[in-house]
């Protein structure tokens, strides 16, 4: 049976107290090995050592040094390519075809984008003059942060574990990981790349486990812990920032959303269609940045949601080695009951259910997973929970609207402020609604367009902070003034 082992000070370790739980296959609940929790003794040590090599050869690199480092790990992920792969599905259940496109090329990618900026984005400099007419030059000088905990989802393991482990890293921090106790392998994997390519030890560091009373707690609440950064929902978040404010330490939060779609009746439908199939739909619907509300122009509601209808229906289930599937089952069947009471919540508030609602027939050997229905909805109220709440999950609530005025009041009566998407051929109106989302990030006819130069993050209650290109400068440096009397 694989065992899942932290990874402390360049070594796999197993824990003092010998507590393990299960990692289990979504497909068809499988048990795909034992993973070792870490406890306080574990946590401490992996902060430990990342601090201690904060002072060893690692804080001595040079920036270039650092650079080339990330490069060897970034093309040692792509020479491992199908172990990533192949660890990051059976975690997940995703389907082939979508991580070999972008979790695993985007989890490799995310090592370079960021050590790119950093080689070439410039610190300030300022003459001053002085009564004595000699004058002072400022100029600001960026220092690495320190031990950063970086806490990953489930969702997007590996992409979204190296969005924030390769610009620390290129900053010259340390980092301990705590990934998701539901996808523990491809961080763990991780570790053995970081060995071959000679990052030294202690620089990456792994503990896993679960949130309170266990390694999240423990890391986050850990004083040797310079910032912390998390994606996750927004109740976790919260707490995070709790423990973040004993020391007063920087955090960058990426939380919850409940984002809206708007689609005009002067859209490319065709466009409009394909976008709205992934914004809701990918991944199982679990994807921070998916649409679950979607409002359509009255004039083109009707045709909308049948072809959107007849879309999700063409979806093709199964599991991830198969070439033509490009729907997979949910992370884990807590997951699976979650989703399922929204479904059935749907039908209590009033909602009509266009297609889907329940659980597939996958047969005798998957029926076991997690496996849930793509799933349309229309004609719930706007206070409507399903409407109001993130299900995470396969689905989207349609609406129709009648005026661009309307219909921007109803896609910011959220809590959250993660994304939007738009869609429409009028450019002037485009940038008018866009403008007015409130909203970290909008798109327009197109959905999850990331440029990694671009800032990233959420408003309201669905984060704090920007990460992306220079604004993770901002997060994982300190930035200081050296002024020089001359």
């Amino acid at each position: 049976m694989h065992e899942f082992k932290n990874f402390i000070n360049g070594e796999f370790v197993t824990t003092a107290s010998g507590k393990t739980f299960e990692n289990r296959n979504p497909v068809d609940n499988s048990l795909l090995g034992l993973v070792h929790e870490a406890g306080q003794p574990e946590v401490d040590a992996a902060v430990k050592a990342a601090k201690a090599a904060m002072q060893g050869p690692w804080g001595k690199m040079t920036q270039a040094q650092r650079i080339a480092l990330l490069d060897k790990v970034a093309n040692r992920i792509n020479e491992r390519f199908d172990e990533f792969l192949d660890a990051e599905c059976k975690d997940t259940g995703k389907p082939h075809k979508i991580a070999s496109h972008i979790d695993i090329p985007r989890g490799a990618a995310n090592f370079k984008a960021f050590s790119e900026t950093l080689a070439n984005h410039p610190t300030e400099a300022f003459k001053l003059d002085t009564p004595d007419g000699r004058g002072a030059l400022n100029y600001g000088h960026r220092t690495p942060k320190g031990v950063i905990a970086v806490i990953s989802p489930w969702n997007l393991p590996l992409l979204l574990m190296t969005w924030k482990v390769g610009p620390a890293l290129a900053c010259g921090n340390t980092v301990v990981v705590k990934p998701s106790e539901e996808t523990p392998a491809t961080a763990t994997l991780l570790g053995e790349v970081m060995n071959e390519c000679g990052v030294p030890k202690g620089v990456y560091n792994v503990v896993h486990g679960f949130g309170p009373d266990s390694a999240g707690a423990y890391l986050t609440e850990h004083p040797g812990v310079n910032a912390i950064t998390f994606t996750g929902e927004t109740r976790t978040g919260e707490i995070i920032m709790r423990a973040a404010s004993v020391g007063l330490r920087n955090i960058s939060l990426e939380c919850g959303g409940k984002n809206p779609g708007i689609v005009f009746a002067d859209c490319d439908m065709d466009k409009a269609i394909e976008g709205t199939m992934r914004s809701a739909f990918v991944n199982c619907g679990q994807v921070c940045l998916g649409t679950e509300r979607v409002y359509v122009e009255r004039p083109i509601f009707d045709e909308f949601v049948q072809r959107l209808k007849e879309g999700v229906e063409k979806l093709k289930l199964g599991v991830p080695e198969d070439p033509e599937v490009d729907f997979g089952p949910l992370v884990s069947q807590e997951h699976k009951e979650k989703v399922l009471s929204y479904y059935r919540l749907a039908v209590e508030e009033g909602a009509t259910v266009v297609t889907g609602g329940g659980v597939p027939e996958m047969g005798d050997a998957l029926n076991a997973g997690a496996w849930v229905e793509p799933t349309i909805w229309t004609g719930l109220p706007d206070d409507a929970r399903v409407v109001r709440e993130e299900v995470f999950g396969p689905c989207c609530h349609i609406r129709p609207f009648d005026t661009e005025e309307e219909v921007i009041e109803l896609a910011n009566d959220t809590k959250y402020g993660l994304s939007a998407a738009i869609w429409t051929e009028n450019s002037a109106r485009a940038s008018r609604v866009a403008e007015a989302m409130e909203v970290g990030i909008c798109w327009v006819n197109s959905w999850f367009l990331r440029d990694l130069r671009t800032a990233f993050g959420g408003a309201k209650e669905s984060g704090i902070g920007r990460e992306g290109g220079v604004h993770g400068l901002e997060f994982y440096t300190e930035l200081k003034n050296v002024c020089i009397k001359l």
